[in-house]
């Protein structure tokens, strides 16, 4: 394992995070724990000093599988982050309520929490969350009392927001969504680099969109250079960069794992040509042609009052663009639950990270795809 700067605190973290949102499920949609402990296991063992998972991950039941990983020892080899969920406070009390309740679930041997931020925001649960109800001298008091030892928060804004919020405290560090396509988007590199220079620690989220960057289309794929996975090309290009800390990677097979690793282990700063950096520029152009919506499946949509799968929706509409109407209509015909269904309650689009208008989308998806014939 390859280690990195992680500045403010006297901390050697890992290039490599294990992200705890997308570990592997069971037929009916719960985590194989067993599973989950084995992968995050190995991953520690492997030198992977940094997890992370939050209050609404896997419906609530991430914490405490990653508590339950880090019994045997293993607490003493990693730090843990998770986050506060500020959409459910409404009163200054509710923090603490919450932050106890984390504890208690993640059930760790020193009753700390080592990373704790304030999740998802944006300009609005800024205003009227953290500062309303003074989150933040809330955050200070549980870390005064031994509850939690650094103050971050993770970001889905524009660049305007990300930088109020970035100058209006003496944040230990953030954590912002980046890869080669999103450059440009929410916090943006300028925003990295602005973090940099102020001495705040910059952890990666979403270094291959929501796994987009994974399993790229076949004219994206066929752009990146031979003999290089499209996993390790996607996170050479964060790994390049001096103002990333660590890149959270949310894994789902022991595969998974290992590859990422041994993707780690060939990682540096600085260590990407110029020839090589052309290559991402010419890859985010194809990409940004094809992309429709840029929804990551980051489920926090689900469930959706009426029953859509809203990523799957999401995904067979983007592949109209990326790969052929006949994917599309295949995508789609195997949801249950059509677009057509949607009744504009807006209640995912409080909560999506990538401010998606679905409800304007649904109608125009369903129209686009169960119209078209062959």
């Amino acid at each position: 394992m390859n280690y990195r700067k992680f500045n403010k605190i006297n901390h050697q973290v890992s290039a490599l995070g294990f992200g705890a949102m997308r570990m592997p499920c069971n037929a009916d949609g719960s985590v194989n724990e067993s599973e989950a402990i084995r992968m995050i296991r190995h991953a520690i063992d492997s030198g992977v000093t940094y997890v992370d998972t939050a209050y609404v991950y896997h419906g609530g039941t991430s914490e405490v599988i990653v508590g339950k990983a880090l019994k045997d020892g293993y607490r003493a080899k990693t730090a843990v982050a998770t986050k506060s969920p500020v959409w459910e406070i409404n009163e200054e009390k509710d923090f603490d309520r919450l932050l106890d309740e984390q504890l208690a679930r993640l059930d760790l041997e020193d009753g700390c929490i080592d990373f704790y931020l304030m999740h998802s925001m944006n300009i609005n649960s800024w205003r009227d969350k953290v500062l309303k109800f003074n989150l933040l001298d809330k955050a200070e008091k549980a870390r005064a009392a031994g509850k939690i030892r650094y103050i971050g928060f993770s970001f889905h804004d524009n660049s305007e927001a990300f930088e109020e919020i970035l100058s209006a405290y003496d944040w230990d560090f953030c954590q912002v969504q980046m890869n080669y396509i999103d450059i440009n988007n929410q916090a943006t590199l300028r925003g990295l680099e602005l973090a940099a220079k102020k001495g705040i620690s910059c952890i990666i989220m979403e270094p291959l969109l929501g796994g987009k960057l994974a399993n790229p289309p076949k004219n994206l794929a066929n752009f990146i250079p031979k003999g290089i996975s499209p996993v390790e090309f996607a996170l050479d290009f964060l790994w390049n960069r001096p103002e990333v800390a660590v890149i959270l990677s949310g894994m789902s097979t022991y595969k998974q794992v290992s590859d990422n690793l041994e993707y780690a282990s060939r990682s540096s700063v600085g260590m990407l040509s110029e020839e090589r950096l052309a290559v991402y520029a010419e890859a985010k152009r194809i990409y940004d042609t094809m992309a429709l919506v840029p929804c990551t499946k980051c489920a926090y949509c689900m469930p959706c009052p009426a029953g859509l799968d809203i990523p799957k929706i999401y995904e067979a509409y983007n592949a109209t663009a990326s790969a052929s109407m006949e994917r599309a209509k295949e995508i789609y015909d195997s949801i249950e639950v059509n677009a057509s269904a949607c009744i504009g309650c807006g209640a995912c689009e409080s909560i999506c990270p990538q401010h998606i208008k679905t409800s304007e989308l649904m109608p125009e998806i369903h129209k686009l795809i169960s119209e078209w014939k062959k």
